[in-house]
């Protein structure tokens, strides 16, 4: 077994690793390893050859591979070491990592503090469970864009979308780019479950149906798909059989939702969120594990690349004043509580006394789509954060910085409440 000793290892190559690394490196770690299982840098982003990247952090509408390639530009610059298809096996609370590659074998790394930023999966198949054969022609979106995008295959001609995720709608206008025609976008939501510039760019400027409050009931065919039955969904999301209708097509393209990867942090012992799926955090991005950070879709699935980021320069420059320092002196916690149509809030504590250095930004997802609304953190009947939105939607996550002016008072409380509620 090959040792290896460094202050900070980043666990992931996409956006908030990258930042992570980079961000600890600037911060004053001298040795930075950033893992990756994959045989380059940069997560997904590197097939994401859509724009819309980078409007928040560079004030520029950058592709995929553009957005990422600053960050491995930089990653470079600093000559920070990487270990490719290297397969983190397994971290233990006390910050040992064992991983895997065919380069050096099994390896053991000794780490200051350790990043998770794994990113996430999609949901496949077998976890709607949707009658019928399993012919060929089935895929994820994610799987769909890397055929296009990196392998130059097109999956089929005639395609339908389950689900409304970002990726899905991306690659509906993909596929029209190519040539092939995409029957129907098929959400079993009253709304989309992504962006509504998605929904505007990339099936209303094309004329792809969108088919909300249906889902699919069958997948037809034997040795390839021939075609899906689909049929609107009642209050409890039940097909309601009889408003049944067939569409030939090929393929069956699924966009319905995807997973914090966090097998890793679950066999470790952090404390998780029940509603994320990804980790508890504070305001350093730091786990329930002393030294243990994490950040982007890991914590929680984000909609846009520069919220991944946020969070991973934060965590990179957290771990390495903590490989650097030691831990920090334990601080009253104040917990945050979703109130009125918040689904949840990370991080999910905070500290008032680092409160006062700068303003904490909060990310909070809505349950339900809401017009004219009001997003408020209160502490008990004191209001400390007050904006309005015109419109919410679950697919876009909201932010809220607690200003540092409300440091003092806070240290007098321990619990705040997020509230997006109507004005009326």
């Amino acid at each position: 077994m090959i040792e290896h000793r460094c202050d900070v290892a980043v666990v992931g190559s996409g956006a908030g690793g990258l930042a992570a690394a980079v961000a600890a490196r600037e911060a004053g770690a001298r040795e930075v390893l950033v893992l990756e299982r994959d045989n380059i840098l940069g997560g997904i982003l590197p097939q994401c050859i859509h724009t819309g990247f980078g409007l928040e952090i560079f004030s520029e509408d950058l592709t995929g591979p553009e957005y990422i390639h600053r960050f491995v530009a930089r990653a470079l610059e600093l000559q920070l070491p990487t270990a490719l298809n290297t397969m983190v096996l397994e971290i233990t609370s006390n910050r040992e990592l064992y991983a895997a590659s065919p380069e050096e074998g099994l390896l053991k790394i000794k780490a200051g503090a350790v990043v998770l930023a794994m990113g996430c999966r999609e949901r496949t198949r077998g976890a709607l469970a949707i009658p019928g054969t399993r012919p060929a022609g089935i895929m994820t979106a994610g799987l769909a864009q890397r055929f296009v995008n990196i392998e130059g295959y097109m999956p089929g001609e005639r395609i339908v979308v389950l689900g409304s995720g970002d990726v899905g709608m991306i690659m509906a206008r993909r596929f029209t780019f190519e040539g092939a025609h995409v029957e129907a976008v098929v959400e079993i939501l009253p709304y989309i479950g992504g962006l509504i510039r998605n929904k505007v760019q990339c099936l209303d400027d094309y004329g792809i149906p969108l088919f909300l409050e249906h889902t699919v009931t069958e997948i037809l065919g034997n040795m390839r798909v021939t075609g899906v039955k689909i049929a609107k969904v009642n209050e409890d999301l039940e097909p309601i059989l009889e408003t049944g209708r067939e569409i030939a097509c090929d393929t069956l393209v699924l966009s319905v939702g995807l997973i914090p990867e966090n097998e890793l942090s679950e066999k470790l012992g952090v404390e998780m969120d029940s509603v994320t799926g990804g980790p508890l955090v504070n305001e350093l991005m730091e786990t329930s594990i002393p030294g243990i950070f994490a950040c982007g879709n890991v914590v929680h699935v984000c909609d846009i690349v520069d919220n991944v980021t946020q969070m991973g320069l934060v965590a990179g420059k957290s771990a390495a004043r903590f490989a650097l320092e030691g831990p920090a002196e334990t601080e009253p916690r104040i917990r945050l509580r979703p109130g009125e149509n918040v689904r949840y809030v990370v991080p999910q504590t905070i500290s008032a006394a680092r409160l006062a250095e700068a303003p904490l930004p909060l990310h909070l997802r809505v349950a339900r789509p809401d017009e004219n609304v009001r997003v408020s953190i209160v502490a008990g009947r004191r209001c400390i954060f007050d904006s309005r939105e015109k419109a919410v939607a679950p697919g876009e996550a909201l932010i809220a910085s607690i200003p540092t002016s409300a440091a003092e008072f806070l240290a007098q409380v321990d619990e705040l409440q997020i509230d997006v509620q109507q004005v009326k």
